[in-house]
């Protein structure tokens, strides 16, 4: 590992694999090598062959052993003829998005080196905005793409949830879990995006509606708020004119809380039995975390459930075939690393608040580092219907090439 490498603190010291990575099962190159030239880490909550997956956690990693075969996506981009450079760390079991873990450290954000990288995919984001990578997975369940995206600067994208195949990858909660990557610019990230992706499924026309969520703006405060719509000022030559629309049919309040159930419920469901059996010694916010999560009963995921359910077609009526919704990734940028644990669990209960129209619904979101403030990057979000990915990838180089 190289000195750079371990200041950054983003890679898993693993030594090196029994076999390559990607070797099995064997994977057909791409005739065009639509990849080759690109280096990629990823997530260690993905299975590599040669590897271990630890998944943050030491516990798992000792439970773990040497994986024969690499997850689907990684097989893929390995197929493309990307280079895979290493594995990553990730907030303990995905369960938090500071970025912060209580066994491996933090690693650096390289947008903002005084500030959280935002997790849980904060190896990955660490590892493409300290330029240690050209692009790497992670996944996102809560926000775990996105609020590292927005605060290390970085493109990054919550996929259409079951677009891109988690066979080989840890679960969480299988009803939000998705797969996702970053990059620093986006004709990187729209190569990987085309090897991942596939098929277009849904595409948009090529000037789509775009929505501003204006009552996610009114939960944030002023400074946010102004940036945001000053951004939008400058991209209205590209995009037109946003028209304001309420995002949610009812309070932010009780979406959250169904998020939170649902995803509470499922992450138990997965994990609470190894965690009891084994004792694992969990780091803060995670161990309070699951402690409240094993106290969701069937009838209160049941009712949450009927909650999610009503929204997804009030949210999919909104977007039509044609619609996109803008609004900023996360309530501001990236917390200090000396804010306290307390602090950060506010912020990240804020946050979950915005991101868990895209989680509830399965829709795509993608993050851009257009935005900045005090010095440090803030995402510009847009939230495409079911499917529309590549079109949301499509419109995303349209921004960033107006604001270059």
């Amino acid at each position: 590992m190289s000195p750079d490498q371990t200041a950054v603190r983003c890679f898993v010291p693993y030594p090196s694999p029994i076999a390559p990575a990607g070797a099995a099962p064997a994977v057909p190159l791409h005739v065009d090598g639509a990849l080759a030239g690109l280096s990629f880490a990823v997530k260690d909550i993905f299975d590599v062959a040669g590897y271990p997956t630890g998944c943050g956690n030491p516990h798992m990693l000792a439970l773990s052993g040497i994986k024969s075969d690499s997850a689907a996506a990684v097989s893929a981009l390995v197929g493309a003829r990307a280079t895979f450079v290493g594995k990553t760390y990730t907030d303990e079991l995905a369960f938090s998005m500071n970025g912060k873990n209580a066994h491996f450290g933090t690693p650096r954000n390289g947008g903002a080196p005084n500030r959280i990288p935002g997790g849980s995919s904060s190896g990955s984001a660490s590892a493409v905005s300290n330029a240690l990578a050209d692009f790497a997975l992670g996944t996102d369940t809560g926000g775990s793409v996105r609020a590292p995206a927005s605060h290390c600067g970085l493109i990054g994208a919550r996929t259409t949830h079951a677009r891109i195949s988690l066979q080989g990858v840890m679960d969480l909660a299988p009803d939000f879990d998705t797969c996702g990557w970053f990059a620093r610019d986006i004709e990187t990230f729209a190569k990987v995006g085309d090897v991942l992706l596939g098929d277009e499924s849904n595409a948009l026309n090529d000037a789509p509606q775009i929505l501003l969520a204006a009552d996610v703006l009114a939960l944030l405060n002023e400074r946010v708020r102004t940036v945001f719509m000053e951004t939008l000022q400058r991209l209205a030559p590209t995009i037109g004119k946003a028209s304001p629309v309420n995002a949610v049919d009812r309070s932010f309040d009780t979406l959250y809380w169904a998020f939170r159930h649902i995803q509470g419920y499922q992450a138990w469901q997965n994990h609470g039995e190894r965690i009891q059996k084994y004792d694992f010694q969990l780091g803060p916010g995670v161990k309070e975390r699951f402690a409240w999560s094993s106290t969701i009963t069937d009838q209160q995921m049941q009712e949450h459930w009927t909650v999610r359910q009503s929204y997804r077609e009030f949210f999919f009526e909104l977007l039509g075939r044609n619609k996109v919704i803008v609004l900023p990734t996360m309530p501001d940028v990236a917390p200090l690393l000396t804010e306290t644990e307390e602090a950060l669990e506010d912020y990240r209960n804020h946050a979950i608040r915005m991101l868990c129209l895209a989680g509830l619904t399965g829709c795509p979101q993608i993050s851009l580092p257009l935005m900045s403030l005090d010095g440090a990057p803030l995402g510009f979000s847009m939230i495409g219907p079911r499917g529309s990915d590549k079109s949301l990838i499509r419109l995303a180089r349209k921004l960033i090439n107006e604001c270059q």
